[in-house]
């Protein structure tokens, strides 16, 4: 992706695009309520009309006992809540793949096969 395109998908887009950072927190977090500290992860979010789509997440690669994937989506469970959104839209997963099997925990959801848009319970 090159800085052009970067550009484009993120700035000029008829889309509601934020990013939302995570840090370690800092020595005023308890009185403002936001990290200070270092960049853990990083969750491009689309704002929906029905929901929030994450459409790229990353996180530090060192602090993966923190299981930064899976606080990502739920903390985008609960900022869809907030603003009253029904669903929280996870982006792609590929099967098997070990990066992404966290997403595979959150249920019900629906992916798309082969034979179209399948609901998955358990």
């Amino acid at each position: 992706m090159t800085v052009l395109d970067y550009a484009m998908m993120i700035e000029d887009s008829h889309v509601d695009t934020r990013v939302i950072d995570y840090r370690r927190r800092g020595p005023d977090s308890g009185i403002n309520g936001r990290g200070a500290g270092q960049l853990l992860a990083v969750a491009l979010t689309d704002v929906l009309s029905d929901g929030l789509s994450m459409v790229y997440s990353f996180f530090d690669p060192e602090a993966g006992e923190r299981s930064l994937g899976t606080y990502m989506i739920l903390d985008h469970i609960e900022r869809a809540r907030a603003m009253g959104l029904p669903y929280v839209y996870l982006g792609y997963w590929v099967q098997g793949s070990k990066k992404m099997d966290y997403k595979g925990r959150f249920l019900p959801q629906e992916r798309l096969m082969p034979s179209g848009w399948t609901r998955i319970e358990a």
